[in-house]
């Protein structure tokens, strides 16, 4: 029956629209679904709560009945109803709501929140565009999910266990101090003023405290990562001392943040201690001064007793907990501001889904300056024909990588369109758009996964014949048969690495190439594709490429430009525009911009070729 609870909610259920940007709003987005679940808990936990009162009325009808009682007489007799009650409650009920309570907490709710928000948030974030994570530490986006996953897992334990507990045993003391004496409530209802001014007073100061707190820790975390993930630059640079000096002082400022954070609760739990302390003795005086006027029963005196005694305890508790929720919302509130930026590029209302394209491509008068006024393409034309090989040239900052982006739509333009088929790619689905196009890029990292993991990716369903047949394509499946990791897995199985690190820059693009080759989709893009190989197995991997290019739209980006002198048309780009365009020979007899590239790399080729 315990296992059962788990199934009250579905971990990794969507959520509907975008994440609110506001914190309760935001909870409810990442919360929904778990509501139910969430308030037969607090149901539960309040039930629990009101049993620790039925357990001092108890201890008081036990008082007032012996006392009441003519010494020595029958056991049975005098004391049966106290003896079934306590029987049943304290061996039966009691135990099994307590059980009830840990499972639905320990069950229910712990094991299924956090990947339910963490589902949520890692949707959404891997919604975002290329610039959003351009724009910050991957390592830094990765801890505020998880930060902002486990602080909204743990309030909501926090505030159904400790703060439901509480308000039931306050609300229950209520009433069962109104039933001994309504006086006694005067004493209750000024320290409650005064527990709730405290509240009020120290809860944004530390909410606030805690959100810096929670900043700078992140700031600690990027900067590791940051460091961690190009240790071989900081190596090569003999940067050790100059990365230390940043990790320091990103913990200087982590250390002040927490001494402010810190010096706010330890002054916070001192009030809370203090009042905590005030309750019991003020209300155990209260009640023995109604006994001394025949007000109350001795039995209602251990009542009050045990009531305000308990209740100061749960007061240090709930401190202690109000810390760490306030704590939580803080870094929750931080996660928010850092993840849930509405997405830069979006699919239409009703996108299309395009299969088997035939891979016509049209630029039509794109703009695009990445929201600056320096444009990287301006007044961009051009129209590529099915099954066309079309190369892009030019010098850095020419266009060309940018135009690769934008037809992919890792950034979307910001003047004219770009079509596919005929069809504006921003009418299609994005991931409809990007399954038609296979790319390599100069710059391939690979997944900490499995050579044959890294290669599938361009298709999960392709078995392992599949893979192999591409690899051997690429001319990776030879180095990839010798691979080793130190968990003693070989060949395909072997992993690669964070980001690949295992392996040269020409087995990466390797790889790279055999995950293109497997997607076999319509166009295929290659920006720098071979700028890792050496001579002998580039020129394998060419003759690969013509097979695998045949019949496919083919957008190329070289530097190497014999590497595209085959392609049908060559389109030189200065500035942002396009300046020439033409077949390789047709270029070299113009003499211009692409003709001086071509003799700059062929050291005096190009005379000879006169």
């Amino acid at each position: 029956m315990i296992r059962r609870l788990a199934r009250l909610i579905d971990p990794f259920a969507e959520a509907s629209g975008p994440p609110p940007r506001r914190p309760w709003p935001f909870m409810r987005w990442a919360l929904a679904g778990a509501w139910p679940a969430i308030w037969l808990t607090v149901l539960v936990t309040g039930l629990t709560g009101l049993s620790e009162l039925v357990t001092a009325r108890f201890t008081g009808w036990v008082i007032d009945a012996a006392s009441g009682a003519a010494g020595q007489g029958d056991f049975w007799g005098s004391f049966w109803p106290v003896i079934l009650f306590g029987l049943g409650f304290f061996l039966l009920l009691r135990p099994v709501l307590f059980v009830f309570d840990a499972a639905v907490s320990g069950v229910m709710l712990g094991p299924n929140l956090f990947p339910l928000v963490l589902a949520r948030l890692n949707r959404h974030v891997l919604g975002h565009s290329m610039r959003f994570f351009e724009n910050d530490f991957a390592g830094r986006i990765s801890q505020k999910a998880l930060q902002t996953a486990r602080s909204l897992t743990d309030l909501v334990l926090e505030v159904t266990d400790v703060v439901v507990f509480s308000l039931a045993m306050f609300v229950g003391s209520f009433v069962l101090m109104a039933m001994i004496d309504a006086r006694l409530l005067l004493v209750f209802a000024v320290w409650a003023v005064l527990y709730a001014a405290a509240l009020w007073y120290f809860i944004p100061r530390v909410q606030t405290r805690s959100a810096s707190r929670a900043g700078a820790r992140t700031q600690v975390s990027g900067q590791i990562v940051d460091a961690y993930s190009n240790i071989a630059t900081v190596k090569l640079f003999a940067r050790d001392g100059d990365e230390d000096r940043a990790t320091l002082s990103a913990l200087d400022t982590f250390r002040d943040r927490s001494l402010d954070f810190g010096t706010l609760s330890a002054v916070f739990r001192m009030v809370l201690m203090a009042l905590g302390g005030i309750l019991p003795v003020v209300s155990i005086l209260g009640a023995l001064f109604l006994w001394t006027r025949g007000a109350a029963t001795p039995g209602e005196i251990a009542t009050t007793a045990m009531i305000t005694t308990r209740l100061s305890m749960l007061t240090n508790r709930l401190g202690r907990a109000s810390l760490s929720m306030f704590t939580h919302v803080g870094e929750i509130q931080d996660g928010i501001d850092t993840l849930t930026p509405a997405h830069e590029i979006t699919d239409a209302d009703r996108p299309r889904d395009v299969r088997g394209a035939k891979g016509a491509i049209r630029f039509e008068d794109v703009s695009f300056g990445y929201g600056t006024d320096s444009h990287a393409l301006t007044h961009f034309d051009l129209a590529i024909s099915p099954g066309e090989k079309v190369a892009l040239v030019g010098g850095s900052g020419a266009g060309k990588s940018t135009a690769v982006s934008l037809l992919l739509r890792l950034h979307d333009v910001e003047g004219g369109r770009i079509t596919l088929d005929g069809t504006d790619i921003r009418e299609i689905a994005q991931t409809s758009l990007r399954d038609q196009v296979a790319v390599v890029r100069q710059d391939t990292n690979m997944f900490n996964r499995s050579a044959l993991d890294n290669i599938r990716y361009g298709r999960p369903e392709a078995t392992l014949d599949e893979v192999q047949d591409a690899a051997r394509r690429a001319s990776a499946h030879e180095f990839i048969l010798g691979l080793r990791d130190n968990s003693g897995r070989t060949g395909y199985d072997a992993r690669l690495g964070e980001r690949g690190v295992k392996l040269s820059g020409g087995q990466r693009q390797r790889i790279a190439l055999a995950r293109a080759i497997l997607k076999d989709a319509p166009v295929l893009v290659l920006d720098e594709a071979t700028s890792a190989l050496d001579s002998e197995v580039e020129a394998e991997i060419q003759q690969a490429l013509e097979a695998v290019m045949q019949g496919k739209t083919v957008l190329a980006i070289a530097h190497r430009l014999s590497t595209i002198s085959a392609m049908d048309r060559i389109v030189v780009l200065d500035a942002g525009s396009i300046v020439e365009q033409g077949a390789h020979d047709e270029l070299l007899v113009r003499r211009g911009l692409y003709a001086r590239y071509w003799a700059r790399q062929s050291g005096g080729f190009l005379n000879a070729a006169e």
